[in-house]
């Protein structure tokens, strides 16, 4: 399914010519009449771009028209960025001094000679839009407009966790059987569960895995994803980790995910470094290959058949719609079941239409979706199912892109973001863990592989090579060395590093990269065991995100830096030897989120709280900052603020509470922080808006400190204490939280009972209480002298009480 989005690329273009701060381009260098010109021929060639990427299979030449459409649009977009840096850097300007404006002047950024360079620029640009222009006669196009997208109405959507399983309750028992009944022989015993992708191996294997008689019955469990290469090595690294203890002696049991390796030496070897196992471990092998099964089970394989269509349809059901809303909807259900047919019994297809559809009850979109021509593509055992393709042909093209982005990373890669949501949302991510404050997901493999064929040319991964234009890429120097970089690498916007066992020249690489990678947008060098970044760094004025993360080496950043006007993101975060931040570092105009590991004691004024774009702001392993810098209230656009492991920190700025937009405070393990503050306990305005506080590790706190709710007594919605040993008590005025509706308490030994009028708190929908065994026994159910207190709280958990569900 090639797919170049030159649909969406244009788009996003179009709307960067239609912003403010195009206005104020075109007002300050007089370049209207020029760009009115682009915007009114970037318009009538994507006015049919829609119907050249439907066509292009049909011939080579509309293929490469509408590549060639598509890098003049990178080419626009690069050159509309020239003038945003410019405007940034005249905002430097007004903050510096005046050696530094004369030597502004004498640079290649005098303003004269730069109005003569993007007038040159500007004319090449519509030169080669207007030859595009022309050209697309002879290939007959009509206009069409994108009306295949699947809006989403609602704004939130609560996705199915992955223990929520239907039809599989005698595939479960099979593996339980094997788990738990004896056999004869010393060999460990391999079982491969088998079936194509998207069936439910890897999901039923979870379920087994975590089911309570299999965790009481062996000593040790561990999950292995296994990579496409089989490297024995690697392998074992993933084991060791997975596991707790060594396998030697323990009666284990492990799962080896996504088995693709058809080398029977390979496989022997493995099984030879694991049969120190004791009596009665087990091996299960999850795997899309006969072949492989073949080579490795030591019993009859397990063959996953497709669900029944009632399970299909159940399933289906239940996440389309709400419980009970299907009722309403007997129109929506009858096209449902004709889609639930076509999905012919894979449980991804129908996990991935069911919640595409979950946002929409227009009876059109589902039809389309029903009647969809991709559903006559033949699927081979390890082809892309016409269902994952339908559901992105319904992305909107900004989530196109997204999605297309994603491939340039290795399969079985787990991500961290929260930004991915609305793809978690349809299940082209799902999640694999459910973090209190961060959930980690992954992406299916054949996902991964639709990823791949949408991207084309634009990515080049770990194993997946193009000769086209390469804008992202992935590069591990661990496998492969710079003289196996792509040739064509003018193009290129991100690169991702990987060097986490250093083997290579991460800095001679990354200095290469640079000279010839101009257009760089995203540099992620994270683990990468680098002592000093390359001081050409310098020229990537296009620039929006840096991740030096955990390079424990490098002991500073060049000052040339804080050149970089467009950047956004800067995460120093495990940086562990960085002495001092950059002085200029006020001059990052731009930047909205910083991570910092510094082994600095106090952080110099007329700094970071200069960068008045922050939102996200995190110290992390900052082991000898004694306090951070007092002017915090200069950064009102501030949104999160997290401190973790500053031992040293004792106290922070009294600015703080005059952070109007903090939705998120995070603090923990921060041993000699003062949080008592009395001098701050003042009357303040209700104009707060924190919704989440995290406080922990913080020994010297016996009562939560009211000054930091101040403001936010009606806004905080979610609060986690933890690892508190000297709290001894909730404040009185925690009646007061009227919008709280998570709470979480861990580890506060003496901590003997809830304030009164929590029964108040009618919001409040989950309760979990750990690590108190004081509270907990005021807790217990009907009995505990707290419990009338929590009664009406639906989701209620107490680790030395039975989990308690308060919901009839």
């Amino acid at each position: 399914m090639a797919q170049s989005f030159a649909f969406g690329i244009a788009g996003k273009l179009l709307e960067k010519l239609g912003n403010v701060a195009y206005e104020g381009i075109c007002s300050a260098w007089g370049v209207r009449k020029e760009f009115e010109k682009l915007k009114d021929t970037l318009v009538a060639i994507r006015t049919v771009v829609l119907d050249a990427e439907q066509q292009q299979a049909r011939t080579q030449e509309l293929s490469l028209w509408l590549q060639r459409f598509k890098d003049a649009c990178y080419d626009v977009e690069d050159l509309i960025d020239e003038f945003e840096i410019q405007a940034l850097r005249r905002q430097v300007l007004e903050r510096g001094s005046t050696e530094r404006k004369v030597r502004h002047f004498f640079s290649g950024s005098n303003p004269l000679a730069f109005r003569f360079r993007m007038g040159y620029k500007i004319k090449k640009a519509n030169e080669m839009l207007n030859e595009i222009a022309a050209n697309k006669a002879k290939f007959h196009l009509t206009e069409k407009h994108e009306t295949n997208v699947i809006h989403r109405e609602r704004e939130t959507y609560s996705f199915v966790k992955t223990s929520s399983v239907i039809g599989r309750d005698e595939d479960k028992q099979h593996l339980q059987n094997f788990l738990i009944n004896p056999t004869d022989g010393e060999d460990i015993p391999v079982l491969p569960l088998v079936g194509i992708g998207g069936i439910g191996k890897t999901t039923l294997a979870q379920l087994v895995f975590n089911e309570e008689s299999v965790k009481s019955h062996f000593d040790l469990r561990t999950w292995v994803c296994v990579t496409e290469d089989f490297d024995i090595k690697q392998l074992m690294i993933k084991i060791i980790k997975s596991a707790t203890d060594c396998l030697n002696g323990k009666i284990f049991f492990m799962v080896l995910d996504d088995v693709w390796n058809e080398d029977k030496k390979k496989w022997s070897e493995l099984k030879d470094l694991l049969c120190g196992g004791a009596q009665g471990s087990r091996i299960i092998v999850t795997t899309c290959s006969r072949k492989v099964a073949t080579i490795t089970g030591t019993i009859s394989l397990y063959d996953l058949e497709q669900l029944s269509y009632d399970n299909c349809l159940s399933l289906f059901l239940k996440l389309a719609f709400k419980e009970g809303e299907e009722k309403q909807h007997d129109n929506l259900v009858r096209i449902g079941k004709g889609i639930v047919q076509k999905c012919k019994g894979v449980a991804l297809a129908v996990k991935t239409l069911g919640s595409l559809l979950c946002s929409t009850r227009v009876q059109h979109d589902w039809e389309l979706v029903r009647d969809s021509e991709l559903w006559e593509l033949k699927q081979e055992e390890n082809d892309i199912l016409p269902a994952l393709k339908l559901s992105y042909d319904h992305l909107p093209w900004y989530l196109k892109q997204c999605f297309a982005f994603c491939s340039v990373f290795p399969k079985d890669l787990k991500f961290g973001y929260i930004f991915l949501i609305s793809l978690v949302t349809i299940k082209i991510f799902q999640q694999v863990e459910d973090g209190a404050f961060l959930s980690i997901l992954e992406m299916h493999d054949l996902v991964h592989d639709l990823a791949l064929s949408v991207a084309q040319n634009e990515v080049n991964s770990c194993n997946h090579y193009s000769t086209g234009k390469v804008r992202h890429l992935w590069f591990d120097l661990s496998k492969k060395d710079a003289s196996q970089l792509p040739n064509s690498l003018g193009c290129l916007q991100s690169l991702f590093l990987f060097d986490r066992e250093g083997k290579g020249d991460s800095e001679s690489l990354v200095a290469e990269v640079i000279s010839r990678s101009k257009h760089l947008r995203v540099l992620d060098l994270a683990n990468c065991s680098l002592e000093q970044l390359p001081n050409n760094i310098r020229y990537l004025k296009q620039l929006r995100l840096l991740n030096l993360a955990s390079n424990e080496n490098i002991k500073g950043l060049p000052n040339s830096i804080c050149n970089l006007q467009s950047l956004q993101t800067l995460i120093l975060g495990g940086c562990r030897g960085i002495e001092e931040l950059p002085k200029d570092i006020r001059y990052l105009i731009s930047l909205r989120e910083l991570r910092v590991t510094t082994k600095q004691t106090r952080l110099q004024r007329n700094g970071i709280s200069c960068l008045t774009c922050l939102r996200w702001l995190i110290f992390f392993e900052c082991e000898n900052l004694e306090k951070l810098f007092e002017d915090i209230q200069n950064l009102t656009a501030l949104r999160e603020l997290h401190i973790y492991e500053c031992p040293n920190l004792v106290s922070l700025p009294q600015g703080l509470k005059y952070l109007r937009t903090l939705e998120s405070l995070e603090i923990l393990n921060c041993g000699k922080l003062d949080l008592t503050m009395e001098e701050l306990e003042l009357e303040r305005e209700e104009d707060g808006s924190l919704r989440k506080l995290l406080i922990g590790g913080v020994s010297k706190l016996e009562s939560l400190p009211q000054w930091i709710l101040l403001g936010s007594i009606k806004t905080l919605q979610d609060l986690n204490i933890r690892d508190l040993k000297n709290l001894s008590t909730l404040p009185t005025w925690f009646q007061h939280l009227t919008s709280l509706q998570s709470l979480e308490i861990s580890n506060c030994p003496r901590l003997s009972s809830l304030p009164e009028g929590m029964q108040h708190l009618t919001a409040l929908k989950r309760l979990e209480i750990r690590g108190c065994p004081k509270l907990n026994k005021r807790c217990i159910k009907e009995t505990g002298e707290d419990w009338p207190k929590i009664a009406h709280v639906p989701d209620f958990y107490c680790d030395d009480l039975e989990t308690t569900t308060n919901e009839e």
